[in-house]
């Protein structure tokens, strides 16, 4: 277990720098100067301070510079779409917000996306189960933009029953965490059914109810675990989808989060906010990754994490 910890954080820095490296590609080659904004024309003195102190006299002096500054001294370097703030203030106000709003939304997945999966698997053929492909369906086919722009429609704008554009209360979050978790809750939703109809027709099923236990034991007990590995494995994907369309659903909220920030710097070429979000994502993704790794080998103790190390 520790030795496969190690061995995957050790891969983080070559990662990391791989994603860096494309990232800057992409954001260095779009046309247009982030110096030089239709609303802020710069003299050539004030163009080339700013060249000098970013050391963006050159692409390779940027490159090569900016890592360096990151990995040192933890600075991400001043916004350049931002005047007076650096990316870190930026990432310091709104990074909670985006993972508060990303979390949540994840737990909110899970919860119902296993509790209608595994109901679902025990009513296979019934309404419920027809009711569980149905959100399955909803949830897939829809992109998140257009859920939050429904809920936004109905329940703010028609029905009043959920403020918008603030975060001072739990209120204010329901609807963009809901807008965010039909997605991943319906994979969920479907991973579970699937592997629970699989677990339920295993013979240890029967012979635990052959013994007297009750179903309710059997199912959640014996049962759900079992079935919960195909969802810890998707959890990875689940949480950089989550992180990632937050983008999109906080712009439509006006969630005061990274999402809207991360907009305005591409829009504007602002490569050291769109540098410094990619990566602090990057990291934070990862981590979660590895974390869903060690708790798929603690819910089934039959997993080896360090087999693959070994040989």
């Amino acid at each position: 277990m520790f030795r496969f910890i190690a061995y995957r954080l050790a891969q983080f820095p070559l990662i990391l720098a791989v994603i860096y490296l494309l990232t800057f590609i992409l954001a260095w080659v779009v046309p247009g100067s982030p110096f030089e904004r239709n609303d802020r024309k710069l003299s050539v003195q004030a163009l080339q301070r700013q060249q000098e102190e970013m050391h963006a006299e050159h692409w390779y002096t940027f490159l090569g510079h900016y890592p360096a500054r990151v990995v040192l001294h933890g600075d991400f370097g001043p916004s350049l779409s931002y005047d007076g703030w650096t990316v870190n203030d930026i990432l310091h106000d709104a990074l909670p917000v985006s993972i508060s709003l990303g979390l949540l939304a994840l737990i909110i997945a899970i919860c119902c996306g296993v509790g209608i999966g595994a109901m679902a698997a025990v009513d296979k053929g019934k309404a419920l189960d027809w009711l569980s492909l149905s959100i399955a369906l909803i949830g897939i086919s829809l992109p998140s933009f257009v859920v939050a722009s429904l809920l936004l429609t109905v329940f703010a704008f028609y029905l009043h029953v959920f403020p918008v554009g603030r975060w001072e209360h739990i209120s204010d979050v329901v609807l963009p965490a809901v807008a965010l978790s039909l997605m991943p809750m319906a994979y969920i939703a479907r991973l579970t059914r699937v592997a629970m109809i699989d677990v339920l027709s295993n013979d240890y099923v029967r012979t635990a109810r052959a013994k007297g236990l009750s179903r309710r034991s059997v199912l959640w007990k014996h049962c759900l675990g079992n079935a919960l590995l195909p969802v810890l494995s998707y959890l990875g994907p689940a949480a950089a989808a989550t992180l990632t369309g937050s983008f999109v659903v906080e712009k439509v909220f006006n969630v005061p989060g990274l999402g809207q920030h991360f907009v305005n710097s591409v829009l504007n070429r602002d490569q050291t906010m769109i540098l410094g979000t990619v990566m602090v994502y990057s990291v934070f993704l990862m981590s979660l990754n590895l974390l869903v790794d060690v708790g798929y080998a603690l819910v089934d103790p039959r997993i080896d994490l360090g087999a693959r190390q070994e040989t």
